[in-house]
């Protein structure tokens, strides 16, 4: 690419929804900027969006207009896939005629119908494979109604490790949320991704679960969105999953 190809950086940065123009220079000026590995602080420095690698305080951003990254709310009783051929209600549904173009989307990290909360789409097929295996160690938070009262050094020996019958499994962390006659709230934190694990792992210390959402992968929060809403991850969301798998 000779000096006179692609686009001025501050544009880029502009058009990516990071900050305006006049904010993006000074930001390139303050040496906040890098592209493909270098630090940049000349403001007519010109970039392809679609070949750099462009990071702002040392997080990818997104330049690329026909990748989507979106966060559903998926509602208790709707399967994750993206079609069924037995007609079940499913993620597909939702997104069907909300998503410009007939994109390929991944959901990354299946939830049983039974289950509640956060489903992370996308075409990034890189991010979404990275983010889906365990060696990435990508935590995902929970937070589960169980019957009774929880004792206090439960919290310590989920931590310490339980043993399933396909493997040990420890969370990151746990915590009691709030307490009702008869029924527990807990938040339970881990990065494990096998089938049902956390209602496995409930169920193996005396606590079945009676309702679980998802509440978080890695820095997405599902916050107040509604079960069967959608939403486009921020900027700084996205560029926090790349930086949690390394891309």
């Amino acid at each position: 690419m000779t000096d006179n190809d692609g686009i001025r950086l501050q544009k880029v940065l502009s058009q990516a929804g990071i900050a305006s123009r006049r904010v993006a220079e000074k930001m390139i000026r303050d040496g906040r900027v890098e592209v493909d590995g270098r630090i940049v602080t000349e403001l007519g420095t010109r970039v392809d969006p679609a070949a750099s690698v462009i990071r702002v305080d040392g997080a990818r951003i997104t330049v690329d207009d026909t990748l989507v990254y979106l966060a559903i709310n998926k509602p208790r009783g709707m399967h994750s896939t993206m079609s069924d051929d037995r007609g079940r209600p499913c993620v597909g549904d939702l997104v069907e005629h909300r998503v410009r173009g007939n994109k390929k989307l991944f959901h990354v990290g299946r939830l049983d119908a039974d289950t509640e909360g956060l489903l992370l789409l996308t075409n990034d097929g890189e991010l979404a494979h990275r983010l889906m295996h365990p060696s990435f160690e990508v935590p995902k938070s929970y937070v589960a109604t169980v019957l009774g009262s929880v004792p206090k050094g439960l919290g310590r020996k989920l931590r310490e490790g339980v043993e399933l019958e396909d493997g040990p499994v420890q969370v990151d962390d746990f915590a009691v949320v709030d307490t009702t006659p008869g029924r527990t709230l807990v938040r339970v934190t881990l990065h494990e991704g096998r089938k049902h694990i956390v209602r496995r792992l409930l169920a193996e210390v005396g606590f079945p679960v009676q309702e679980l959402v998802r509440t978080d992968i890695g820095t997405v929060s599902l916050g107040d969105q509604r079960p069967g809403s959608i939403r486009v991850l921020t900027q700084k969301e996205i560029g926090e999953l790349y930086k949690a798998v390394g891309l």
